[in-house]
């Protein structure tokens, strides 16, 4: 027993100081980390929750123990597989077992394993089956004086000459420089300093000029060269795409002869007959092992670093476009605007329920503009029309037109949504299930509307890598982007909180201890029951036990519930203590709440104990003086310029006004209008430097932008941040 705890301790503190060594956080707060993320916690509970414990850590910091630790467990599993295979191989040495137990990455411990791995049949392999290692052996030793005589008695009906003896000896020796982890680890640092990624057009089948649009797009990279080391992530991605699509050639290069060199020195020890032999060794081992194997690896790692980059960019726009400004419980009109197949409308109330549904024909061929105009004055009038979301797809411009022409009998507001997305919410199951009698376009249109509504509870039942931000989203690890963009999904809703009695199943599984399949209970419960009066109500939903209810209920709002703080952030289990506080103050929790002069008067210091501290303390003060607040913003109305409608209509030096739509690594992306979107390349976005977009301009963000450059054929726009 006490052999066992001491190895689940030792194992504690490897994983503890692999953590540290990556992230430089405290050993405190990574182990009391450690032990919630062990109790099943999630990531929002840990940051809001429990500050004392980890000692104040943000969702960030908590996520990067997350990551280290999944990658050490995994370290750990491929040691204990390595271990086990040079084991049953009799091959497992006190001296390998502690270098493979003490590898601190799969770099190193693949290396250390290299020389036992089962392989394939190779041309090392077929000269030791011809009885040729011996020869390799003194070969090697470099202390044969004649190695013609030596290798003569190799000579067999199989081996016919000396040079097949000598060759099959070298394809042996090739192999051990291979298998050596000093050598590998020169060659690595040449390719890692020095090595050149180049990227060649691919001849076209057809003539030059028939080259497609879609090759054009790599055009820049047709004859392009750049140090690996240095290359930004989004170039990378691009050249690897064109490669994976045939459309470019891509190599890398090194100094050849200077890395054959390093090996030579640390190899060759003498000047006769065997030294000949090694040199040439070294060459084929170097050109058929050594540098494919490990450019593969540096492109790889460059590969994973650029997708990591990528996916970062990806969250944070997606993040941004998660948390855009709703504009709340409002009967909202939603257009998915189109020529000929018409613009579908739909009239939703302020829970966002299909009301009506109608399909209006104002543009080409049918030019019914008066019948349209009617039909939409007369829905706004009958539903109580308090704001318009048109989609920004095709037609978009001159239905927005259209729509502006309307004289309404009150105000109403005009919003262009970005309808990214919507075709795949609209063929979605979770589509069909809430819209069972209704075809695709009625549901894009739905959800339009409800984008407008709130961006964040609709955009969370389409697949984020569908809702059109970020880059080369396709082209990066798809679990990592996956774990990412549902991390984020579920830091937003979280952030945001849920409202129990009108949440979809999609915005339930979301939140912190649901998923899934409780929030199908949830709302299956609720359709059968009644709305939940009370957060201790959600206990009585099947299968939601303590562990759930305590990781779920801080993000669970409850509007007019009995107490007060169902509606707030107040975890219940500080319920207590917030009626002690009022008590204190001679005051019930009613009175308490929203009173920001009386809650001033709180001297929190009184209130800590072992548990609670000043930062949950805090915390507490803060939702009662503003309880269940929505921290986003509101949304605002935006015109386009009235006479930009396509590409064409743009001039060198015009100031415009946009909207930011996606940001990347290399600047940031701005609707104006039209269909094609414009580039502000990142050093147009500041007169000083900029590292980064996005502390610049964020998503969603209305700005002036001045037209810099006009590339029709190719579809590219380049612009410049005015304000």
């Amino acid at each position: 027993m006490r052999i066992l705890f001491l190895g689940i301790f030792k194992k504690m503190m490897q994983l503890t100081s692999y953590i540290i060594l990556h992230t430089q956080l405290s050993q405190k707060a990574i182990n009391n980390t450690i032990s919630l993320l062990n109790e099943d916690c999630t990531i929002p509970f840990i940051a809001r929750y429990r500050k004392e414990m980890t000692g104040n850590l943000d969702e960030v910091e908590i996520g990067e123990i997350v990551k280290y630790k999944e990658l050490f467990e995994n370290l750990e599993k491929r040691k204990t597989t390595i271990l086990k295979a040079l084991e049953e191989q009799n091959e497992l040495t006190p001296e390998l077992s502690e270098k493979v137990k003490n590898a601190t990455d799969s770099i190193t411990l693949e290396d250390l394993y290299l020389p036992f791995k089962k392989k394939r049949k190779t041309k090392a392999a077929t000269a030791r089956l011809q009885g040729l290692e011996p020869l390799a052996k003194m070969m090697m030793s470099q202390r044969v004086n004649d190695l013609s005589q030596t290798a003569s008695k190799f000579v067999t009906k199989e081996l016919e000459t000396l040079e097949n003896a000598l060759e099959g000896a070298r394809f042996i020796i090739a192999e051990w420089i291979n298998e050596r982890t000093d050598i590998r680890n020169t060659i690595r640092t040449q390719i890692q300093r020095f090595a050149l990624i180049s990227s060649k057009e691919i001849a076209s089948k057809n003539d030059d000029t028939n080259k497609t649009e879609k090759a054009q797009k790599f055009k820049d990279y047709f004859d392009w060269s750049e140090s690996l080391k240095n290359i930004p992530s989004h170039r990378l991605l691009a050249i690897l795409r064109a490669e994976n699509e045939d459309f470019l050639k891509v190599k890398m290069a090194i100094d050849d002869e200077k890395a054959i060199q390093k090996i030579e020195q640390l190899i060759i020890r003498s000047q006769n007959e065997c030294s000949e032999q090694i040199q040439l060794a070294i060459q084929d081992a170097y050109k058929r092992l050594l540098f494919p194997s490990l450019s593969n690896e540096a492109l790889s790692i460059a590969k994973e670093k650029a997708d990591e980059e990528a996916i970062a960019v990806f969250a944070k726009n997606l993040q941004q476009l998660l948390l855009g400004a709703p504009l709340g419980e409002k009967n909202i009109l939603g257009i998915d605007p189109g020529f000929r197949s018409g613009c579908k409308i739909v009239c939703l109330n302020a829970q966002g329920e299909l009301k009506h549904n109608e399909t209006v024909y104002p543009h080409a061929p049918q030019n019914q503009a008066i019948e349209a105009i009617k039909k939409i004055s007369s829905l706004a009038e009958s539903h109580k029309i308090e704001a318009i979301a048109i989609g920004n797809g095709t037609a978009s411009r001159e239905t927005e037109e259209l729509v502006k022409k309307i004289h309404f009998k009150h105000a109403i507001e005009v919003y262009v949504v970005s309808e990214a997305g919507a075709s795949i919410y609209s063929a979605s199951k979770i589509a069909r299930d809430e819209f069972p009698n209704y075809d695709v376009t009625v549901r894009g249109a739905v959800s339009i509307g409800r984008r407008l509504a709130d961006p964040l509870a609709e955009l969370v039942k389409i697949d984020a890598k569908s809702i059109g931000v970020g880059q080369y989203q396709h082209d990066v690890d798809q679990t990592k982007l996956k774990n990412s963009l549902d991390t984020v999904v579920q830091s937003c809703v979280n952030k945001v909180g849920v409202n129990i009695n009108t949440a979809s199943e999609s915005l339930l599984s979301y939140v912190s201890g649901i998923g899934p399949k409780l929030a199908e209970n949830i709302v299956q419960f609720r359709n059968e029951n009644g709305s939940f009066s009370t957060r201790n109500a959600i206990k009585k939903v099947p299968r939601l036990g303590g562990k759930a209810f305590e990781q779920a209920a801080g993000f669970l709002r409850i509007k007019n519930a009995k107490n007060p703080l169902d509606n707030s952030g107040v975890h219940p289990e500080s319920y207590e203590l917030v009626a002690k506080m009022a008590k204190d103050l001679q005051k019930n929790v009613s009175e308490f709440i929203g009173n920001k002069e009386l809650l001033q008067k709180i001297p929190l210091k009184n209130y800590i104990t072992t548990t609670i501290g000043l930062p949950t303390l805090e915390d507490i003060k803060k939702e009662l003086e503003k309880p269940g607040l929505d921290p986003r913003g509101k949304a605002k109305a935006f015109s386009f310029d009235a006479n930009i409608k396509t590409i064409s209509d743009l001039r060198i030096g015009q100031l415009l006004p946009g909207i930011v739509n996606n940001i990347t690594n290399f600047g940031c992306f701005v609707d104006i209008g039209i269909k094609e979107s414009g580039l502000i390349h990142v050093s147009n976005l500041s007169d000083t430097f900029v590292k980064d977009a996005n502390a610049i301009v964020c998503l969603q963000q209305q700005i002036i932008v001045k037209v810099l450059e006009v590339d029709s054929v190719r579809k590219r726009i380049q612009l410049a941040l005015v304000k």
